[in-house]
């Protein structure tokens, strides 16, 4: 029976092509929707889960969170220094890290912080050691740079004409393991390298976020998307404006710093502002006590978890609509299938009412029909989930490459369970018109079919 339903399809070889490919491709559709929502949102979360608590200034919880989280460039407002100076002394908080960023070295982006973040992300390094001078780096597992490495940091990118720091060459001193973030691909510096880089350490300046806010200074703009923005200028001027006088000044001023001085990482008074603190609260009841109390007028406390799951919810009635979609597609396509092989088993009475009449079996003759309908849907339903896994990888290299997120295509076992229930419904349905064959007699159709 098999060799025979077998030789048949290859008979009419060219209409099974045709719905096999039509049915592959509404299941692939379907497939690469779940596959690609998924390792969007476990990508995200695994990025997440090192960063318990985010301090801000007030402004948008999603942005604080991708700049942060996810190192995404975008202008954030500062929030004074006294609030880093303050957490780090708080007895609640285990680890109060700043970040500054807004420079960049061959397409990855530098990030100023401290050492308790770097053994907070990777307890064992990969290769060499943490930073102890300011002219120290400690670079991501994917950035392709070997140890003893010089680093001239951009401020920008040479995509957004940025201009090199000439005050300060980074070498490379350490490795960190694979986190499976987006800070695989940046480049750890002392924050203090930062701040004097651009002539703001021990209270010049009160900006690490690269804009300089000292009245004695002209103020500057080094033209990159990662600028970051003082929501309240130190004399009034709201941002917006200061950010166009900022723009209309054009002048670069760049530091000299002693790459091996060595680092200093207490925060006071005097500390500059920045855009974000990473904070790791001693307990959970910590971290809901600071999330409350930091979020002020002027200040922003963020769960990135907390955030990313509002994010969930909008990409669930995205991925709810494409599936509304890519199911409707499959009931037009089963449809099409089944009428076609309706009017594919009419120009076959004759054989069918030949078989009949030789004294087959009504069960040879369902099993006939059913088996070819059904081999089509199974090769079919096959070939689309194998169209789009491969899709959906393709998606998640792309978006991993552009967000710097690992993004894991990977099935789970409710997709083999909703596979065989496909493949129950396929079943099921191949039996309509194996059951049709068999409405007429084997005598009217050999004479309807010009027998």
């Amino acid at each position: 029976m098999i060799a025979f339903i077998l030789a048949d399809l290859w008979r009419f070889r060219a209409g099974a092509a045709a719905v096999v490919l039509l049915l592959a491709l509404s299941v692939a559709l379907s497939v690469t929707v779940t596959l690609q929502e998924r390792a969007l949102r476990l990508g995200s979360a695994r990025a997440a889960e090192k960063f318990d608590l985010v301090v801000g200034a007030a402004g948008s919880e999603t942005q604080l969170t991708l700049s942060t989280v996810f190192l995404q460039p975008a202008p954030l407002p500062l929030m004074p220094g006294a609030v880093l100076a303050k957490l780090a002394a708080d007895p609640r908080v285990s680890l109060a890290a700043p970040i500054g960023f807004g420079d960049s070295a061959s397409g990855f982006p530098i990030v100023g912080t401290t050492t308790a973040l770097v053994a907070a992300l990777s307890p064992t390094l990969a290769e060499g050691a943490g930073f102890v001078r300011l002219g120290d780096a400690v670079i991501g597992a994917d950035v392709p740079l070997a140890l003893g490495s010089g680093i001239k940091p951009m401020h920008g990118t040479a995509e957004s004409h940025g201009h090199v720091h000439g005050g300060l060459t980074f070498r490379v001193t350490g490795r960190l393991a694979s986190t499976g973030t987006a800070w695989d691909r940046a480049i750890l510096v002392p924050i203090m390298a930062v701040w004097r880089l651009h002539g703001m350490a021990g209270g010049e300046d009160h900006d690490h976020g690269h804009e300089d806010h000292d009245h004695d200074h002209e103020e500057h703009d080094h033209g990159s998307d990662h600028d970051h923005v003082d929501g309240d200028a130190h004399d009034g001027t709201p941002a917006p404006q200061r950010a166009a006088a900022t723009r209309e000044a054009g002048t670069h001023e760049t530091a000299t710093v002693d790459a091996d001085a060595p680092i200093d990482e207490r925060f006071g008074a005097a500390t500059p502002d920045v855009p974000a603190v990473l904070v790791k609260p001693r307990r959970i009841s910590d971290a809901y006590r600071l999330r409350q109390e930091y979020r002020a007028a002027t200040t922003l406390a963020v769960f990135p978890a907390e955030v990313l799951t509002r994010l969930y919810a909008t990409l669930g009635d995205a991925r709810r609509l494409l599936m509304a979609i890519a199911m409707g597609t499959q009931t037009i396509v089963v449809a099409a299938i089944l009428l076609v092989t309706i009017m594919h088993l009419g120009n076959r009475r004759r054989q069918i009412g030949a078989l009949r009449a030789l004294g087959a079996p009504a069960r040879s003759i369902i099993a006939l029909v059913w088996g070819e309908l059904f081999v089509l849907f199974a090769v079919g339903l096959v070939m689309g989930i194998g169209i789009g896994y491969g899709a959906a990888r393709i998606l998640g290299f792309w978006l991993a490459k552009t967000t710097a997120v690992p993004m894991p295509v990977e099935f789970a076992a409710e997709d083999f369970l909703l596979a065989l229930g496909c493949m129950a419904v396929a079943a099921i349905v191949s039996i309509i018109p194996a059951v049709t064959a068999l409405r007429v007699s084997p005598a009217t159709a050999l004479r309807n079919s010009g027998a």
